[in-house]
């Protein structure tokens, strides 16, 4: 409890930025103990929110995995859930010894930069506005084997391409009733984010697997556990031709036919998925 309390001491006064530089607000702790910093970026069209929350006791000197929750929906609308809310009834950050950051978008988060819209540059306000401040602010372990990522939906879609866009800068994605196979961007307001077929293109699951497989193939001579978590169902069969994909080219990769759940933020889904990504 020292350690947070230290935290929270350095956390008291807001950081202001020179104009154009993205704004962040003083750490406001919850009742539940989640800490929620405000957001202003010319990368999103409104304010966003970022929430942190701490295990309450952080060792000296040592700097923590995260993992981050990618949401489903836009600002704080909870239709589908809360992840954040789930991993603290999950006691998560203790059980684990991590921290765990929930971000927010102004608009529908599919993960993607617009072609022409800067303000819906979502893949570049995560990685060069939210990354960088949590790793900045908090005793987060700045590398790829210390950033992880989970989510469902949309947000599982996200979190695989993050991790196939960028696979130098992060360690593990964990997916779970996601419509992974989608190839056009038309579906479940997938469009205005993507803006077009050719953008939509960069951040195709399908095609990423494709290209990445050689780099996320089996290192004989330094063997790492695999990268990728796929988890099912619920509203998507789309886990298991992107199993056969992943099987076909020969990607090592966590696979659970299940469990089978509303299509919501869930511990029966997100306990396993936490499971699989932080293990050693």
């Amino acid at each position: 409890m020292r350690h947070l309390l230290l935290w929270l001491g350095l956390l008291t006064s807001a950081t202001f930025a020179r104009a154009g530089e993205p704004q962040f607000g003083s750490a406001e702790q919850t009742d539940g103990g989640v800490l929620v910093h405000r957001v202003v970026s010319e990368l999103q069209s409104a304010p966003t929110e970022l929430r942190v929350l701490l295990p309450k006791e952080l060792p000296a000197a040592k700097k923590l995995p995260v993992v981050y929750l990618l949401p489903v929906e836009a600002g704080r609308e909870s239709r589908f859930g809360d992840g954040m809310a789930e991993a603290a009834r999950l006691d998560a950050a203790n059980r684990y010894g991590a921290i765990f950051v929930a971000p927010t978008f102004a608009a529908l988060p599919w993960y993607a930069d617009h072609p022409t819209d800067r303000t819906l540059a979502q893949e570049a306000y995560f990685l060069n506005i939210v990354m960088p401040f949590v790793e900045r602010t908090y005793p987060a372990l700045a590398e790829p084997r210390g950033r992880l990522l989970v989510g469902f939906s949309k947000s599982g879609w996200g979190a695989w391409s993050l991790l196939l866009r960028h696979p130098d800068r992060f360690g593990r994605a964990a997916s779970w009733d996601a419509p992974l196979t989608m190839s056009w961007p038309s579906k479940y307001g997938s469009q205005p984010i993507f803006g077009t077929a050719e953008n939509f293109e960069k951040y195709h699951i399908a095609r990423l697997l494709d290209e990445r497989a050689e780099l996320l193939a089996p290192n004989p001579v330094a063997p790492l556990p695999p990268r990728l978590i796929l988890l099912g169902k619920g509203n998507f069969p789309d886990h298991e031709p992107i199993h056969a994909q992943l099987e076909a080219l020969g990607i090592p990769h966590v696979y659970h036919d299940g469990p089978q759940t509303p299509h919501v933020w869930d511990r029966a889904w997100l306990e396993p998925a936490l499971d699989a990504i932080l293990q050693p």
